[in-house]
């Protein structure tokens, strides 16, 4: 795969993931169905966690592409803020345009 289909599948992976808590209704998208819906703190958990899996896919299509550059605070700073900022049509859907009745 080259540089640009690596970035470009990083790009895709995280605006999907960091959706998935606020479509889908399972703990973890494959686990049990949350009863009766899941809570806002409990979607925050897995949106965390996804941010992790999406860089840790990351990091391994950066190990294949050559050497793995160091990265400081402000790296994960700016990447988590990317992730909530992808985030948001998941978080508007879910809790501002749907019908709760």
């Amino acid at each position: 795969m080259s540089l640009t289909g690596s970035v470009w599948l990083v790009i895709v992976a995280a605006l999907v993931a960091a959706n998935l808590p606020f479509i889908n209704h399972r703990w973890l998208v494959v686990g049990p169905l949350a009863s009766p819906r899941k809570p806002l703190p409990g979607r925050l958990v897995e949106l965390v966690l996804l941010y992790f899996l999406v860089g840790g896919l990351a990091l391994l299509l950066e190990r294949r592409a050559g050497q793995i550059a160091p990265q400081g605070w402000e790296f994960y700073a700016i990447t988590g803020t990317l992730f909530l900022t992808l985030a948001f049509p998941g978080f508007v859907y879910r809790y501002l345009l749907r019908r709760h009745g």
